[in-house]
């Protein structure tokens, strides 16, 4: 099960660097980043002070958000807020992420590799575009239920290095198979294949999990570059695009494939039966002809 996974994820990745998948990344960003441009020119600073307020006047954490901006000579105190805005905002912007590039991208990615890999798959349109938008959007749903109800636990690091991934994973999984098989797979099709891999499905979805936290810890080491994050959000936005596009990508030539393979198997022939073939060394049996009985 490994081999093709490792197969889809060179040829990803070799995809990647095409010019239509690179000029494809950039709608996202046009529609996200001048969205988020927009936010954070008008919203940046009133959210860095409300944040900064809330934590001096909480009565557990004003002392210790003292002590810290007395120990670092008040850089603390400059810094909480936009970091706090900032790995609030992460959630939001991954989520809108994959779901600009599902639907901006996706069907644009998997006509780029049937057409280059698979000419002669038949299309059977199994998926509808909205019973796709409406999974999206349920999957979606569930996705920021469970970061609100496990949100206490990300304080802990071992808890904080695991659930977000598996949660993304999860989310990218549902979201990225259905738009890999809708146009090309059956209804059946696209139901087999989603039970028969969804081991490896889902394991490509953790990994691409963790791949969209990276982008964050750009965020996260440039604490620098806080004060101009407004200016730098389009290209956090883009970074973002190219990991989803990049799992796209992945998604797809493992789905197509997958497909392609379960095709070929139902079209070959059925194996002879054990009883019409010889044994080795040993003659096969003559046909036996009917005796013609004399007439009366």
């Amino acid at each position: 099960m490994m081999r093709p996974v490792l197969d889809a994820l060179w040829r990803a990745a070799a995809y990647c660097v095409h010019p239509r998948v690179i000029l494809l990344s950039l709608l996202p960003v046009a529609v996200a980043g001048a969205a988020g441009f927009a936010l954070a020119w008008f919203y940046w600073e009133g959210a860095v002070e409300a944040v900064r307020l809330t934590l001096e006047q909480l009565p557990l954490l004003a002392p210790v958000v003292q002590w810290l901006n007395d120990w670092t000579q008040g850089t603390f105190r400059t810094v909480i807020g936009p970091l706090v805005v900032v790995v609030l905002s992460v959630p939001v912007l991954l989520i809108a992420a994959l779901l600009l590039v599902s639907a901006f991208m996706a069907q644009a990615i998997v006509s780029l590799v049937a057409r280059r890999r698979f000419p002669t798959l038949e299309r059977r349109y199994g998926g509808a575009w909205w019973r796709g938008l409406l999974a999206a959007a349920w999957a979606t749903l569930l996705a920021l239920l469970a970061l609100v109800v496990t949100l206490p636990l990300w304080w802990l690091p071992p808890v904080a290095l695991l659930l977000p991934p598996l949660i993304w994973g999860w989310l990218s999984f549902r979201v990225l198979s259905y738009d890999a098989l809708a146009e090309h797979a059956s209804a059946d099709e696209r139901h087999l294949l989603l039970r028969e891999r969804r081991n490896p499905l889902l394991a490509m979805g953790v990994v691409t999990g963790y791949l969209g936290v990276l982008p964050s810890l750009v965020w996260a080491t440039g604490v620098l570059a806080l004060p101009m994050m407004p200016l730098l959000l389009p290209l956090f936005v883009w970074l973002y695009t190219l990991v989803f596009a990049f799992a796209s990508l992945w998604f797809t030539h493992y789905a197509l494939a997958a497909l392609d393979e379960l095709r070929r198997r139902r079209a070959a022939p059925p194996p002879a039966p054990a009883s019409a073939v010889p044994l080795p060394g040993l003659p096969s049996a003559a046909p036996v002809s009917p005796q013609r009985l004399p007439p009366p």
